[in-house]
C-alpha cells in the first residue's frame, strides 16, 4: 500500500501533521471553543425556510459577489462599512488563506506572536509563506514596543495579531495594533474571531480601519452566532483588499445554501446573540472558580480560559475525558484550555476537576 511518504508531496509539507482536536462523543464537549448553546429553535425553522428556498436555485451558481451577505455583513458590524468593505469565504481561515495567497508566497514572510493560533503556521506553509514566530512578554500579552521590535527585527511581509489571542485569550490593545501597523509597509491581520466575547466598552479594531489600507480585520460566525457547523468566516478592509481576494478565490466560493443560512441568521442578530451574555458569565465564572481550586487562569477576552498551575496535563485531561469531560490539551507546559459552556456545562467541568483536586487528600 502507497504511504504519504511515497508520493512526491512538497518537501515543506513534508512531516507536518494536519490540524485537527480530538473529535470524541462525550456529554460534555468543551476542547474546541464552539458555542454550545443551540441556535433558537424559531430562528433555525427561518433559518430552514431560507434554505428550501435557495435549494431551488441551486441548478444555477450563485451570486458570484454574494452581495446579500456582504450588506448584510456590513450592516452588523456598522462603523461605516458597506458592501465593498467586506468579503466573505468558507470559514475565517479560507479567509487567512486567501489573504496569504494574495499577500504572501515564496519569498514573502507572515509574523505572528507564540503561542497563538496554530492555523497561521500551516496556512503559511500551505501557501509557501515562511512563518516567523515572534515572541510575547509576560503572561501572554503583547505590548506596542514588543510586537514593534519583532516587525523591526524580521520586516515581514505580513503580521497575524491574534485578538483576543488563541489559544491564551489574552486581549489586544488598540495601541499594539497602531504601533504595528505604523512599523511596517505590509499586511496587517486582526483575527478578531472572539471580538463578541470582550468586555463591555472594549473597542474593536474596526475603529482602526479608516486611513489604513493596509489593516484587515477578520470575523466569524463560528462563534457567537453558533454557526461553527455553516462554516461563515469574513473579513473588513479597504474595497482595494476585496479586490486582491478576488485573484485568489475560487469560482463561486461560497454555495447558494451557505449565503442563504448566513443572511437568514444575521436577520435574527439579536437572538443569535442573546447567548453571548451568558457565555461571558461562564467565563467570568470559570476563571473564579479555577482561582479557588488553586489553578491559574489567565485574563481572557475570549469564550475560553487557559488555566496553568497543572501539574500533569495529559493525566489531567484523560482523567476528566474519563468522566465524560473533553477539555484540550495545546501542549503549553502545565497548561489546560477550556471552553465556557452552557452553565450545567461549566458545572459539570469545575465538579469534575473538584473532584480530581480532592482525590490525593482523601485516597490518604
Amino acid at each position: 500500500m502507497t504511504s504519504l511518504s511515497d508520493l512526491p508531496l512538497r518537501d515543506n509539507l513534508r512531516g507536518l501533521i494536519p490540524y485537527g482536536a480530538p473529535q470524541l462523543h462525550v456529554p460534555v464537549a468543551l476542547n474546541v471553543n464552539e458555542n454550545t448553546h443551540p441556535i433558537p429553535e424559531a430562528v433555525a425553522h427561518d433559518i430552514v425556510a431560507s434554505l428550501a428556498r435557495a435549494i431551488l436555485t441551486v441548478n444555477r451558481y450563485p451570486d458570484r459577489e454574494f452581495t446579500e451577505l456582504r450588506t448584510n455583513l456590513a450592516d452588523y458590524l456598522g462603523h461605516g462599512l458597506t458592501a465593498e468593505n467586506i468579503w466573505a469565504a468558507n470559514g475565517s481561515n479560507e479567509v487567512l488563506q486567501q489573504v496569504l495567497q494574495a499577500f504572501g508566497g515564496p519569498g514573502r514572510s507572515v509574523l505572528g506572536f507564540s503561542p497563538t493560533y496554530s492555523m497561521y503556521e500551516i496556512l503559511a506553509s500551505g501557501t509557501g509563506t515562511d512563518w516567523i514566530a515572534g515572541e510575547r512578554d509576560a503572561d501572554y500579552e503583547l505590548s506596542p514596543e514588543t510586537a514593534v521590535a519583532w516587525v523591526k527585527k524580521t520586516t515581514p511581509s505580513l503580521v497575524f495579531l491574534c485578538s483576543p489571542n488563541n489559544p491564551t485569550g489574552t486581549p489586544l490593545s488598540l495601541e499594539t495594533i497602531a504601533a504595528v501597523y505604523d512599523a511596517t509597509d505590509g499586511i496587517v491581520v486582526v483575527d478578531e474571531a472572539y471580538a463578541e466575547f470582550a468586555a463591555d466598552g472594549e473597542a474593536s479594531a474596526l475603529t482602526l480601519l479608516a486611513g489604513r489600507p493596509r489593516l484587515l480585520v477578520s470575523r466569524t460566525m463560528s462563534k457567537a452566532f453558533a454557526f461553527a457547523g455553516a462554516r461563515v468566516g469574513y473579513l473588513a478592509a479597504d474595497p482595494a483588499v476585496t479586490d486582491a481576494m478576488r485573484l485568489v478565490r475560487l469560482p463561486y466560493h461560497l454555495s447558494a445554501l451557505t449565503q442563504a443560512a448566513a443572511n437568514a441568521a444575521l436577520a435574527h442578530t439579536p437572538e443569535m446573540l442573546a447567548m453571548v451574555d451568558d457565555i461571558r458569565v461562564q467565563r467570568d465564572r470559570l476563571v473564579v472558580e479555577l482561582r479557588a481550586l488553586g489553578y491559574a487562569p489567565h485574563r481572557s477576552g475570549s469564550n475560553f480560559v487557559l488555566f496553568g498551575g497543572v501539574d500533569d496535563p495529559k493525566a489531567t485531561f484523560r482523567a476528566l475525558l474519563d468522566q465524560g469531560v473533553l477539555i484540550r490539551d495545546i501542549g503549553i507546559p502545565n497548561h489546560l484550555r477550556v471552553s465556557a459552556g452552557t452553565a450545567a456545562e461549566t458545572t459539570a467541568f469545575l465538579s469534575a476537576l473538584a473532584g480530581l483536586r480532592a482525590a490525593p487528600s482523601s485516597a490518604e
